[in-house]
């Protein structure tokens, strides 16, 4: 691990060639990005070797080092997610819950959106929101077919609903799962703290479709009739697996509640459950590992290495420096940085994938806190809880997960959902469009935004509830 006074003085030491060759290699692999001319891991991973290569982090920084190196809660909570969801994926429960909701609604095609947004919601904030919409987009395209309806409507408010859900909790989306490594924050810290807002939205969020949608669907009494017909039991592949994974997803959930009396990260206990579940699964583990996307995780890795050599030459402090100067956060009072931060984050979420930019947010926020609290004394990696959790910094860190998570509503490439949503509508005949997508996406971004920021302003700065 590296020593504080040692990374200090390696930050100060920097030579302004390697300042620039990082910021380079920085902006570089951004633009790449953004652009999706090359796939973003191979940009990630060549990005982290020219970093090691060029000297700008060492081996050791980049494998080892918490302030400037992989951050392997993060990649360690989602392989062993992506495992247990691969297990579940396999005895056609999210199918078998599906169809039992569209019988709930008894065939009638709104109410079905609005359902099946809510599922999507539900189980983005306890999953993880690829995977809900990878589950529940073939269904719904096989329901719309029955109903004789446009899917499009549907697939969207799938898309919209899994990014409103994920900000919900630690594991329902990426970016807050980097928040809670950085600022040490527990599964029901997200809960206490985010859920009541995304209940707010999701009901907002319902009647916004119906207005967009509520007129358009239609269907005839023997498509509605067709649906009521369908027999779920029969997409059950697995009952003995089935309950074997809902328990085993149970007790992950009931481990990440009180993972802090227990004293162990979100990280072992999701291990945990993951290891448990193949053991006692029977499945072939390759098959199950084959399956986990480790294109995204070595993404998140060679992100991680980037963000790190930008660090470490004093690029984030920089940029810390700015945002003090713009915002002036005191001990006193971040209102302004609150502010600022969760329509910025949102707005360069909708244009930028949430991931990196959370990578880049997370030790800028870490350095603006050192600079307030600490007078740039500390470690920005090693500061202490109390600051991590100090009143005046949390509304910080809240308004970074809901700017991030729901900016990325407004495009179809702002969240990896929603790329997701939109090339199963092309494979099925029905594309959907970047205006069209931004037609509905930028109005359901602003209106959480607005919900998010009246929401932050009377808990944390009227009411003081934290």
């Amino acid at each position: 691990m590296t020593d504080p006074l040692q990374a200090a003085e390696a930050v100060t030491a920097i030579s302004p060639t390697l300042y620039w060759l990082a910021t380079g290699i920085f902006v570089l692999a951004y633009a790449v990005i953004v652009s999706e001319k090359v796939h973003k891991t191979k940009v990630a991973l060549m990005g982290a070797a020219l970093m090691i290569v060029l000297k700008i982090l060492t081996q050791n920084e980049a494998f080892h080092s918490e302030e400037f190196g992989i951050d392997y809660n993060v990649i360690f909570l989602l392989i062993s997610m992506m495992v247990i969801i691969n297990i579940m994926a396999k005895t056609g429960v999210f199918q078998w819950a599906a169809i039992r909701t569209a019988k709930a609604a008894k065939g009638k095609p709104f109410t079905i959106m609005a359902l099946f947004a809510v599922i999507t919601a539900v189980a983005s904030a306890f999953l993880d929101n690829v995977t809900t919409v990878l589950l529940l987009a073939p269904v719904t395209l096989l329901i719309a077919d029955e109903l004789d309806v446009d899917p499009v409507p549907y697939l969207l408010a799938e898309a919209l609903a899994s990014n409103i859900g994920g900000s919900a909790t630690l594991i329902g989306d990426p970016p807050n799962i980097m928040i809670a490594s950085k600022a040490n924050y527990s599964f029901m810290d997200f809960i206490s703290n985010l859920a009541p807002v995304i209940i707010i939205v999701m009901i907002a969020f319902v009647v916004m479709l119906k207005i967009f949608f509520g007129r358009r669907l239609t269907v005839t009494e023997e498509r509605r009739l067709r649906v009521m017909a369908m027999d779920e039991s029969t997409l059950i592949k697995d009952p003995v697996l089935m309950k074997k994974s809902l328990f085993v997803m149970a007790c992950v959930i009931l481990g990440f509640t009180v993972h802090g009396a227990l004293h162990l990260e979100p990280a072992t206990i999701a291990l945990t459950g993951a290891a448990l579940l193949l053991l006692i699964s029977g499945e072939p583990p390759h098959h199950i590992l084959a399956e986990v996307e480790w294109t995204t995780l070595f993404f998140f890795m060679g992100l991680f290495i980037i963000v790190g050599g930008v660090v470490k030459v004093g690029l984030i402090k920089d940029l810390s420096q700015v945002v003090i100067a713009i915002t002036h956060p005191t001990q006193d009072s971040m209102a302004a940085t609150t502010f600022v931060i969760l329509w910025f984050s949102a707005i360069a979420s909708a244009i930028v994938d949430n991931i990196p930019f959370v990578a880049t947010m997370n030790p800028l926020i870490l350095d603006m806190a050192n600079t307030v609290f600490h007078q740039g004394a500390q470690s920005s990696a090693a500061l202490p809880v109390e600051t991590l959790h100090h009143d005046v910094l949390e509304p910080v860190w809240w308004s970074l997960a809901l700017g991030a998570c729901l900016g990325g509503n407004g495009t179809p490439i702002g969240a990896s959902a929603n790329v997701i949503v939109v090339g199963m509508a092309e494979k099925a005949g029905r594309p959907i469009s970047f205006a069209k997508f931004m037609a509905y996406g930028i109005p359901v971004m602003l209106m959480t935004l607005v919900i998010s920021t009246v929401y932050l302003y009377l808990r944390y700065y009227v009411l003081h509830w934290y």
